[in-house]
């Protein structure tokens, strides 16, 4: 049995090493060129499925490839149920309902229209309806990374884009759920729509119950143990649990991780699993670009290069028309509203989970959907670059004199303002020290950041309403989770310089300009920290010392 397992696994670990070696080649060589790497990773998939490569796995390479292919998806998805926030929803509600709502609505209608006109669906009106919702969702893993690598993630720009991301996730639950009554073998009347949104609210009601009365209480048991493996392997298991019941209740596996994100998004240890997450978070987007490429027949493509482009610059124009429309409604100015229409005007991840699932469902044929996946891919591909053209055009456009400048409205910086401190101070370690600075800051009400990794002290903090983040102060995305990039000063109040050592050389990485302070017990300790140049040292023996020879000499103190 152990033998047989190994004959089946083999083939998608020699597919990943395969995989992983290109991406490595492919990516020095864009790097030195200044071009996007999505398109490398998208690329070198496309290379490896259609030059034979893949044939070296043997017979099994279709399967292996189907099943690396499944694994991005789910890994991916599972990343961004994590990172969405219903505090994100609450701030961003009217851009969510307003601009997320009629982004969606305009482009599904058109997709129906133009679906309908050249006769894509042989499934009739739910056919189109699943092909026009399909293509007016957005890549939320690439438009979100694009600002960020833009160093704009709290933009207008980026938060219309953010709360379309989130309307579009919403939509596309309700959408999973009903896809097997629309177009399944189950497909007619309303009976099966009703009995799947049944099904739906059962399961969604169960995570709503393990993400209240569960996942909370498990979570800070094991971050009571104080072990990182444990708290990983929890957080994994529980994706895991998640994504297999969703798919024992007919949903998708991809569905289900997204489902397992949202579980744990909103606990109070929400910071420690995207700090343990997000460094594979690149590498999830990798396999799932890579994954997308390796499903491309090249040939079928060819045969139809030109109606895949006449697709590509459809939904670019359109999506991108349609956004950039609503962002100036809303207020943005023409750059803003530009860059957040090229951000959006890619179809996205959950399109391709959406068509993979129609097209097992028979609700759309293999030749469409080669077509749809390539017409997908290469619009995801394009969007940094178009987002890095947006400010040339808008140079342009605005010489035209027919555009006025608005100014964002205030629902765009308010969100801002809540989610991004400035000028704060970050506090690592809630001890006795870490408590006196605490209340100093909080005295001259200084805004603060608490780095802790004690379970129960997190928990009290975060019922104070003091903003904490569960997580490891060594760890550079801890460092941005608490936005040291915009911090006055960070202090690391516990009395381990090698700690603090790295943790100094992850906010540097952030803001070399932050002013740093550590402590030390021993002289050793010391002169550690001013190697590394840290601002403010405290010797704890050198001080105790001061102290106490001041409280020996009052005793000599003439009354």
């Amino acid at each position: 049995m152990i033998l047989a397992a190994s004959d089946e696994v083999a083939p998608v670990v020699a597919l990943l090493g395969m995989v992983l070696g290109s991406v490595v080649v492919v990516s020095l060589l864009l790097v030195k060129a200044r071009q996007s790497l999505l398109v490398g990773y998208f690329l070198c998939g496309v290379v490896l499925a259609n030059t034979g490569a893949t044939a070296l796995l043997g017979e099994s390479s279709g399967e292996a490839i189907e099943m690396l292919a499944e694994l991005g998806v789910v890994l991916l998805m599972f990343t961004l149920g994590i990172e969405f926030s219903l505090r994100e929803l609450f701030h961003l509600r009217r851009i969510v309902v307003g601009g997320g709502g009629g982004q969606m609505l305009f482009t599904t209608v058109i997709g129906v229209g133009v679906a309908g006109f050249l006769g894509l669906s042989a499934g009739g009106f739910a056919g189109l309806l699943v092909l026009g919702f399909a293509m007016a969702l957005s890549s939320t893993a690439v438009s979100i990374k694009s600002f960020q690598d833009m160093g704009q993630p709290d933009s207008p720009g980026g938060r219309l884009a953010l709360g379309v991301a989130i309307f579009q996730d919403l939509a596309v639950i309700f959408f999973m759920v009903v896809l097997p009554s629309l177009v399944g073998a189950d497909a007619g009347g309303v009976g099966p729509v009703f009995w799947a949104l049944g099904k739906g609210v059962i399961f969604l009601g169960g995570c709503w119950f393990l993400s209240v009365y569960v996942v909370p209480h498990l979570l800070h048991a094991v971050a009571s143990s104080r072990s990182r493996e444990l708290f990983t392997v929890t957080v994994v298991g529980l994706c895991a649990v998640i994504a297999w019941g969703a798919n024992e209740f007919g949903l998708s596996l991809a569905l289900g991780a997204f489902a397992g994100g949202l579980v744990v998004s909103e606990s109070i240890y929400s910071h420690k699993v995207l700090a343990d997450v997000l460094p594979f978070k690149d590498l999830f987007l990798t396999l799932f670009f890579v994954s997308v490429g390796l499903l491309v027949d090249l040939d079928a493509v060819l045969a139809s290069w030109w109606v895949i482009g006449c697709g590509v610059l459809g939904i670019l124009l359109v999506k991108g028309v349609v956004v950039v429309f609503i962002a100036r409604r809303l207020g943005l100015r023409l750059r803003q509203a530009l860059v957040a229409g090229a951000a959006l005007a890619s179809s996205g991840e959950f399109s391709l989970v959406l068509l993979g699932r129609a097209a097992d469902l028979g609700g759309i044929s293999a030749e469409l959907e080669q077509v749809l996946l390539a017409c997908t891919a290469i619009s995801m591909v394009l969007v940094p670059t178009l987002m890095r053209g947006a400010g040339p055009l808008s140079r342009v456009m605005e010489g035209w004199g027919i555009f006025q400048n608005n100014e964002a409205g205030e629902l765009f910086k308010h969100g801002a303002q809540v989610e991004a401190l400035s000028d704060h101070v970050v506090i690592c370690g809630y001890g006795p020290v870490g408590i006196a600075v605490h209340e100093a800051m909080d005295r001259l009400s200084v805004p603060v950041v608490v780095v802790e990794m004690n379970a129960k002290t997190v928990r009290e903090l975060h019922q104070r309403g003091v903003r904490v983040l569960y997580a490891d102060a060594t760890n550079a995305q801890t460092m941005e989770l608490a936005r040291v990039a915009s911090a006055r000063a960070i202090a690391f109040t516990f009395p381990e310089p090698l700690l603090a050592v790295e943790g100094v050389r992850a906010a540097r990485g952030f803001n070399p300009e932050v002013v740093t302070c550590a402590r030390a017990k021993f002289t050793s300790g010391v002169e550690l920290l001013q190697r590394e140049g840290v601002h403010h040292i405290f010797h704890d023996e050198v001080t105790s010392g001061e102290a106490m020879v001041t409280a020996v000499l009052g005793c000599y103190a003439v009354e």
